[in-house]
């Protein structure tokens, strides 16, 4: 779940992603317009990205179980090349003596991939690992935000439904639609429910349940600020109701390009 607020996207790519999802849903039979809705309005949010690169810095403020709090620094680099649809972010964290950095590349039309690498303060960094299926389950820097949560995975989950369609929903002072995230099976948490804002087409709020339907976590995003003609996050945060834990990062919004 990135800090970039507000975004533009590429119309070809949606429309292909929507045709390509209504295509699907013919060949299946009569098509459901709440998928066919959740479906466009979930690769609407994906197809979004930076206009352009830059670093800021922020903090992982994480308190377990027992009420232990932990702070961890962050450097936090988006990197967009002119002339390219694909780009990436990446998450540098510094926890104890081990440098831990996450890279997130956002290919266009497609779920993103995920390498993270490990090393000892002052030393070289790691060989970049993969992380594939098991995204949605790998915590990032000892935090509540696992891997996947950082990419948004579950918007790219083949299950997508609008849900409570009648009217928006106000959540945080904005309007919202519902779209419910869904994949059987995934490791984690395998629904997602977030309510996406009308104007920015961004998540506010998102709950994720578990195969039982238990909530495991909740996420929501806190104010935002207008830096260089951008919206950005100021912080957000997840809780882990299974684990009783907490984790708040707060973004340092002094960008450098």
């Amino acid at each position: 779940m990135t800090q970039s607020y507000s975004r533009f996207f590429s119309r070809a790519t949606l429309a292909a992603l929507a045709l390509g999802a209504a295509s699907q849903m013919r060949s299946l039979g009569a098509p459901d317009p709440d998928v066919l809705e959740g479906q466009s309005l979930a690769a609407e949010v994906c197809a979004s990205r930076p206009t352009h690169s830059f670093t800021n810095s922020g903090i992982l403020r994480v308190r377990d179980a027992g009420g232990k709090r932990v702070s961890v620094p962050l450097t936090i680099r988006t990197l967009v090349n002119a002339g390219e649809d694909t780009w990436q972010m990446s998450y540098e964290a510094k926890t104890g003596a081990t440098n831990e950095t996450l890279v997130i590349t956002h290919p266009p039309g497609m779920a993103p991939t995920y390498e993270i690498s490990r090393s000892a303060v002052g030393q070289p960094a790691g060989t970049p690992r993969p992380i594939g299926s098991q995204a949605g389950a790998t915590p990032f820097a000892g935090s509540d935000f696992w891997v996947g949560d950082l990419g948004l995975d579950f918007l790219h989950w083949p299950g997508q439904r609008i849900i409570r369609k009648d009217k928006p929903e106000m959540r945080l002072g904005r309007p919202c639609r519902i779209l419910e995230s869904t994949l059987p099976g995934a490791p984690g948490y395998e629904r997602v429910r977030s309510w996406i804002d009308l104007e920015h087409r961004q998540p506010l709020i998102a709950e994720a349940y578990d195969a039982q339907g238990r909530l495991v976590k909740e996420f929501s995003v806190g104010s935002v600020k207008k830096v260089d003609g951008i919206y950005q996050l100021k912080d957000m945060e997840i809780t882990n109701e299974r684990d009783g834990t907490l984790t708040r990062l707060e973004f340092d919004l002094n960008v450098a390009p």
